[in-house]
């Protein structure tokens, strides 16, 4: 359906395509009177060549062009750009014979130089039907860069919304088993009505805090890390009493240090979840430094032989989440020897925000 909008359009371009032509006109006007007085001819000269030139130029850049040369069919655009300009130097020379015939009548010193030279007659004309296909090129390769520029930007957006969407299903599947823990732990102490129950409470009640509404910016503060990781380890020392053995240091941490919330304590939470009591006693050494805002992490935790299999899915959900936020910036050893079960995250927070 024809709108108001599209006629008005299409008017516009008319009307630009009109002022075109008659520039070409006065190009041709003065390109043909040069070195002669009589600019009437050369006007009259230049209207017979006028019809030659549009239809060339049209044919060039409406179909040329576009059905042959931007689809990469370069042997059909070579041969019928040929016969393009066989076709027209041929119609350039019968309208310079009908012009000397109708407007002259043969009379070639009122002819200006230009004029008598058919190459030049013809190179004038060339030039306006290149000038004007390589405008339409022009135009056409800064369109297909919009175009291509729209695209990878949508595909951009579509990667980023589907790294987002993996990774709060890789948080999701963090914490149910903590807390379910922590609370059946407090339910014990509540009828033992022990009075660890309050700090248990209020631990647990930063780390909700901390999951519910930290978990969602794109980086925390390392140290707002540590402190989450600290009130985790003090519920877990009171659920697992003296059959647990820790030792948690770090070094002094720059407020300025920031990485992905929750990115330590799957570790820690896998070292208690898989850890193994030995000797009646789950040990568990937790050290984290951090230099020239490079990270280094490492926990290390008592655990039976070929545990791998145990700590699979939560491993690999951890890897998913450190390439997804950290490519290339990031390395993960993972030893187990010894009865010993040991993580160093070795990661590089400098000038760096997370992809998500």
């Amino acid at each position: 359906m024809l709108t108001k909008k599209f006629i008005l359009k299409k008017i516009g371009q008319g009307l630009l395509h009109i002022l075109f032509w008659f520039g070409v006109l006065l190009f041709y006007t003065f390109y043909f009177g040069v070195g002669s007085y009589h600019y009437v001819n050369a006007l009259s000269f230049s209207l017979f060549l006028m019809p030659v030139t549009i239809t060339t130029t049209y044919v060039s850049i409406y179909k040329l062009i576009p059905d042959y040369l931007n689809t990469k069919r370069y042997l059909l655009f070579t041969l019928y750009s040929t016969y393009t300009l066989i076709i027209s130097t041929y119609l350039i020379f019968l309208s310079v014979f009908f012009s000397i015939t109708f407007l002259l009548d043969f009379e070639y010193d009122k002819m200006g130089p230009i004029n008598r030279n058919l190459l030049f007659v013809i190179t004038g004309v060339f030039l306006v039907v290149i000038i004007v296909s390589a405008f339409k090129l022009l135009k056409e390769n800064l369109k297909n860069s919009a175009k291509t520029n729209a695209l990878e930007k949508k595909i951009l957006e579509t990667q980023l919304k589907l790294k987002e969407q993996e990774l709060n299903y890789l948080k999701m599947q963090i914490h149910p088993h903590f807390l379910f823990n922590t609370l059946n732990t407090m339910y014990g102490f509540a009828l033992k009505k022990a009075d660890e129950t309050p700090e248990m409470i209020l631990k647990l009640s930063n780390l909700l805090d901390y999951l519910l509404y930290q978990v969602d910016k794109p980086f925390v503060s390392l140290t707002e890390e540590i402190n989450h990781l600290k009130d985790y380890i003090a519920l877990e020392q009171l659920r697992f009493n003296d059959t647990l053995e820790i030792s948690f240091s770090s070094n002094v941490i720059k407020d300025t240090i920031k990485i992905a919330p929750m990115l330590l304590i799957p570790f820690v939470e896998n070292s208690f979840k898989h850890g193994f009591i030995k000797n009646g006693t789950l040990k568990v050494n937790i050290t984290i430094s951090c230099k020239d805002a490079v990270l280094v992490f490492n926990i290390k935790n008592t655990a039976l032989n070929n545990i791998n299999n145990a700590y699979g899915i939560g491993l690999n959900n951890i890897k998913k989440r450190l390439e997804l936020l950290y490519k290339d910036h990031y390395n993960l050893n993972i030893n187990e020897k010894d009865n010993y079960f040991e993580v160093k995250l070795k990661l590089n927070t400098k000038n760096l925000i997370p992809n998500v």
